[in-house]
Parts: structure tokens; sequence; C-alpha cells
């Protein structure tokens, strides 16, 4: 079958209309995917589930006061006290905010500080269906009110609508992230290739791909409930680009090798597909299974994640095994000069670093992967000191956001739960009994008197510390604590503090859920295509290894290298899937090349030839998508800097290490009992080294 499709983009008539019909594809995916930004959901409370305590409240809160509404904390404040003209034009400023779109209701204030020091005014911004889309003009045309004839007085718009509109601005860099990423790929590429002109396919077929996977995904959002966000957008983007560039890099490096076979450059490409499709596709499938698996979580941001970027992969793949070949067989072989594959020509020598690599490991096998993979572990002991309970709003930045400023002025002049209360709502007959509770919260300041509506009543708690901290998230637990005790009241704690504790503990359960869930399924999936146990499971270990390792580093790098107060809490739910799946991506593309060489060979000349064949072309495409992950940095995000560098160092660390040296190592050592209970393991050829002789060494990999 794979034969009979590999005949249509490496055809002679076949690959024009293979060109075709991505053509026609292209036009409705450029209008849907723009307007991809349409469906986002970017409010946190959109993120969790149903039954979230948190949900719960906003629900029940709707007859109180609006939910679709986010506040602005305005703080204005001047050294040496402010002036009762300073008071006049914060309530001037009032006035004119009721004329901004989207500002709705009376502003609370301006209240004076204590200290005499500074002025608050509290103003309630209407969210859209994505919760921050337009909320950065609001902030801006309010910034040009405030900061118009102020005469030396500070102005500074913080709080959710502050920390929304700075995000917007970080968010709105993905146009630079894609040209960031599309640069890295042609980079390597350039080295990879030594051509100027070859890397142009790959990275204009991963664009049309990244435009089709946006168009589906918009359709999904739209029309089948498929929870979208801003985080969705640029992981997307670097995935597409980094997986779809892996794919060409495979295809690529067997049809240059059957160029030199064939002198009909369709034949050569039909051969190259039907050899390497196999590979590529369980790759794929590995991938984008492990990335299904997300849709098991309860945090809908996460759960959304999943099928988004399983879209991505499975129609990057599309696109390589297809749009790909159809353009490198219609350009021919000039495409590779200044090196261009003759019919008939060898190839490069085989005696490259790789070769070399597998000479010393297969001296001493079992040394080598012993010592390995002690490295591995004491790499992987900082991961103890990894910390995963979520960030504040002023920490989620690389840099200092002016709602960070804003936040830090603010704190020195009023309470730092100020403006963002925790809201209970309970019966109205245990309202007294509730707010009294409420009080005696240490980290509860002041609790306002309920408010009843019905058999219903909502109560305001301010809180001593600062709303988007772990402090106050702590403050919420004892809150509920003490509330969830009286009997009756049914009472439940909420607010925007609590969205993000229910945030931290939805994430906590999916990683629990999900981790092990993922590695039975890879397990599976690679017993299937490897038809063994033992090989899967070594596998498997040495990929939760390098995981483990990768996290160790990277602790460590986060807290004293970069500075970071903590990471995001799904961070080492969404690193260990990007890891376990694209770690185990380069050892089929590996293992699937020993076994081929084993069932002729023996498992020791399968292991060192499968290292010296796979080994360019698997380390350039590590380089390719460790690149691409950590263009991630380019973005002024913490959660972007954290898993760019996370998956980059991983892929790394597996691409150099752990599949040259562990994988290589244990399948040496462990011989024919890799492929246990298979047939394979019952074989006992004469095991050799590769020759020099041997007619059969292609750089890349059969299925």
């Amino acid at each position: 079958m794979l034969r009979k499709l590999a005949t249509l983009p490496s055809g002679r008539r076949g690959k024009w209309i293979v060109l075709a019909l991505w053509a026609v594809l292209l036009v409705p995916s450029l209008l849907l995917a723009g307007k991809l930004g349409d469906v986002q959901e970017n409010d946190n409370s959109a993120w969790l589930p149903g039954d979230a305590e948190s949900t719960a409240v906003v629900e029940r809160a709707e007859r109180f006061q609006p939910t679709d509404t986010v506040p602005a904390l305005v703080v204005y404040d001047r050294p040496g006290g402010v002036t009762d003209a300073d008071l006049a034009k914060a309530r001037a400023d009032a006035e004119a905010f009721q004329g901004v779109e989207k500002v709705t209701g009376q502003p609370r204030g301006p209240v004076r500080s204590d200290d005499g020091e500074a002025i608050q005014t509290v103003v309630q911004i209407q969210k859209d269906r994505s919760g921050w889309d337009g909320i950065n003009k609001v902030v801006d045309e309010m910034t040009e009110f405030g900061e118009a004839d102020a005469n030396g007085l500070g102005f500074h718009i913080t709080g959710p609508a502050g920390y929304a509109a700075d995000s917007i601005k970080a968010f709105g860099g993905g146009g630079g992230l894609t040209a960031i990423t599309a640069a890295v790929v042609v980079l390597i590429l350039l080295l990879t290739y030594r051509s100027p002109a070859l890397p142009l396919l790959p990275l204009m077929t991963a664009g049309v791909a990244l435009m089709a996977s946006e168009a589906v995904i918009y359709l999904l959002a739209k029309n089948a409930g498929l929870v979208v966000n801003a985080q969705t957008s640029f992981i997307l983007t670097v995935l597409v680009f980094g997986a779809a560039t892996d794919y060409a890099l495979l295809l690529t490096s067997r049809y240059r090798e059957e160029l030199r076979r064939h002198e009909d450059r369709h034949e050569a490409m039909a051969e190259a597909l039907h050899r390497s499709a196999p590979a590529i596709i369980a790759s794929a499938a590995t991938v984008a299974v492990s990335l299904m698996l997300l849709m098991l979580a309860t945090l809908n941001s996460t759960q959304g994640l999943g099928p988004a970027c399983a879209v991505g992969i499975l129609v990057g793949l599309l696109a390589m095994v297809t749009l790909m070949p159809a353009l490198l067989v219609i350009c021919g072989r000039w495409i590779f000069w200044p090196v261009r594959p003759a019919y008939g020509s060898t190839g490069p020598a085989k005696d490259g670093i790789w070769t070399r690599v597998g000479t010393a490991v297969s001296a001493r096998p079992r040394v080598v992967w012993i010592g390995t993979a002690l490295a591995l572990g004491v790499m992987a002991i900082g991961a103890f000191g990894l910390k995963a309970d979520g960030l504040s709003n002023k920490d989620q930045f690389t840099d200092k956001p002016r709602m960070a400023v804003g936040e830090e002025i603010k704190n020195r002049h009023f309470p730092a739960g100020s403006g963002d209360p925790v809201l209970v709502v309970t019966k109205a007959d245990a309202a007294a009994q509730v707010s009294a509770a409420l009080s005696g919260v240490p980290g509860i300041t002041a609790v306002a008197p309920p408010v009843v509506k019905g058999d219903e009543a909502m109560i305001l708690g301010e809180l001593a510390d600062s709303p988007t901290g772990t402090t106050a998230m702590a403050t919420v637990e004892k809150a509920r604590t003490e509330v969830h005790g009286i009997d009756g009241a049914d009472a439940q704690v909420g607010g925007n503090t609590a969205i993000m504790l229910d945030t931290r503990e939805a994430a906590a359960h999916d990683s629990k859920l999900i981790i092990p869930i993922v590695l039975v399924v890879v397990f599976l999936i690679l017993a299937l295509l490897l038809r063994a146990i033992v090989a899967p499971l070594l596998l498997m270990a040495t990929v939760v290894l390098s995981f483990a390792a990768a996290m160790g580093v990277s602790a460590l790098v986060f807290e004293h290298v970069f500075g970071f107060a903590g990471t995001d809490a799904n961070f080492p739910l969404l690193a260990f899937v990007f890891l376990v799946a694209l770690g185990i991506d380069y050892n089929i593309f590996l293992v699937t090349r020993v076994r081929e060489v084993a069932l002729l060979e023996g498992t020791r000349c399968g292991a060192l030839t499968g290292l010296s064949t796979t080994g360019g072309v698997i380390t350039s495409a590590g380089l390719v998508l460790a690149g691409t992950f950590a263009a991630m940095a380019s973005l002024p995000l913490v959660f972007a800097a954290e898993l760019g560098f996370a998956v980059a160092f991983g892929v790394l660390l597996d691409t150099m290490v752990v599949r040259s040296v562990l994988v290589t190592a244990l399948t040496l050592d462990a011989d024919r009992w890799m492929w246990w209970p298979s047939a394979l393991f019952g074989r006992r050829p004469t095991d050799r080294p590769p020759s020099e002789d041997k007619p059969d060494l292609e750089p890349a990999l059969r299925g």
C-alpha cells in the first residue's frame, strides 16, 4: 500500500496533482488560520473544569455582580505625598474612564492611601469571549487619560486587567516567533545540506502545514468546543516547524541516496518514500497519540492543547510525505547544488564520527551504559528542587512589565489584596456565620458586609498578600477549610486567587493521571512496532531517565542562571509529554534501522550499523527541533522560556548522549535479548561489525 501511495507525489503527473491540491487548500487555510485568535479563550476561569469550586462561584455570583468583567487597578503616586489637585485629577480621570469603550459600571474611588503618597481607583472592564481580547487597547486608552497633564504624578494600571494587557503584548510577538523559528530552521538546514536552495523546500512545506493546521484547529474550536489559547498558538508554531522539518530531513536523506542508485528521479523518490515512510509514520503516530492523551486532563487549556498539537503533527506528516516529495521531484537534482547526487556516484564515507562512537562504545558496552546512566541520574537530582507551584502574575514575565511596576507601587501604599478580593457565596441564613469564619482566617485583613439577594449571599474578603501569589493561595485554602465546615451553609470560595489555586490543583491531578498512561501507551506502540518486550522496556527507561536529567538541569538553570521564581503549574506535564514523545521519536528512527540489519547480520552488527547510518540525519533532526523550541525564548514569558529551554536541552541530551551512547551500549550488551520474545530473539547469526565492502549501508532508514 505504501508503494502505491508513494507513486502519487513521485509520479510524472502525480507530482503536479499533489501540488495543485495543496495550492487549492492553501487559500481557505490562509483565511481560516487568520481567525484563530477570534476563538481563543485566554481567561483563566475558562481553562478550569466545570466542577472546580471557583467555577461554581462564578456561576453563583452572577446575580450579585457581572462575571464577564475584569478589574483594572489604577494607581497614582507622588513622592512626598499626593496633593488635593492630584486627587481632583484622579476624580476627573475616573469620569473620563467611563467614556472608554468596554469600561463598564461606576469606578470605585479614587481613594487616598493612609500614608498620603498614593491614590487608587478600581475600574471594571468588559471581557470578550477570549477573555483578553481588546483589554490592552482599553488599558492604553486609559493610560493616555491618566498621563495627560500629570505634572509629575505617577500613573500605573495593574491588577488582572494590567496583567492581561501586558500578556497580550507579550503574546503579540507570535509573528516574531514564527520568523525566528523559520530563521533557525534555515540556518540549521544550510549547515546540514550545504545547499542554498534546498532548505527553502522544507521551510515552505512546514509553513503550509502550519497554516493548514491553524485552519483545522480554528474549525474545531468554532464548531466542536475545542479550547485554545495564545499558549497553544506559539507551541503549535515551534512544534510544526520542528517536527515537520525532522520528517523532511529523513525523507530528503533517503531520497539523496536513492538518486545515486536510480537514474530517474521519480523512481528514486518512489523508493525513498517506500523505505522511509514507515518509520516517519510510526514516529508521527507516537507523538500524536501521546499528545491526544492530554485530552484526559481536567484543565481545559491542557485538554485543548493535546488535540491541537496532534493536528499540527498529523498535518505536518501529511505535508512532508506528499507536498515535500512532489516539490523535490519537480525541482530535480539541481536543488542539491553545489553537491548534486549524480547517478552511480558514491555516498559519503562510512568512517564518520558516529562510526567511531559506535566502535568506542562496543569495546566495553556494559561499563559505558552503567556510567552514562549514573551520570544522567546525578543530573536528575536537581529535579527535586523544581518549584512547580505556579507563578504570580508579575513573575510570569522575563522582563518587568508595567503592571509589575504598578503592583510594587500599589503594594507599598495599599493593602496588597485591595481591589481583587476573595468571593464567598453562601446560603443567606448562614451569611453571618460564614462572615465571622472568614474574618478569622489568617491572611484575610477585612471582610465586607454580606450582600443578600434571594436565598443566597455574597461576602468579599480582602487579602493581606498579593492575590496572585502562593501565599494568597494558601489563604484561600484556609478559608475554604473554615467555611466548608459550617453545616448547611453551602459556602464556596472563589475569585481570581481561587481560580489560580484550582488551576494549580487541576494541573497536579492531570500530571498524576496522564504521565503513567502516556508511558503505558508509548510502550505498547513500541512493542507492536518492534515485536518485542525487552527493547521497548529499555527504550522507555532511557527516555524517562533522559527526561529526569533534563528536568534536573532545567531546575538548576531556572533558579540559579535565569533567576525565575518557579514554573507554571502544568509545566512538568507538558515537558514530560513533549520530551517523552519526541525522545521516543529518535529511538524509533534508530532502532527500526538496528532491527532491519539485525535480521540479516545479528544484533551487534545492527547496533553499530544503525548508529553509523542514522547518526548524522538524526543529529541534524535533533538540532532542528532543539533550535525551534529554543526560539520560544524570544517571547518575554517565563513559561515560554522554561518550556523552550527544557525541551531544547532534553532533545539535545537525548540525541547526543542517550540515543548515541546509552541506547547503543544497551543494545550491544543485551544482544539478541533485545528482541525477546520475538522470532529474532531465537536467531543466532554470526555477529560481525559492518565491513567497508558491504553494499547496503544507506544513511537513511528503512521501514
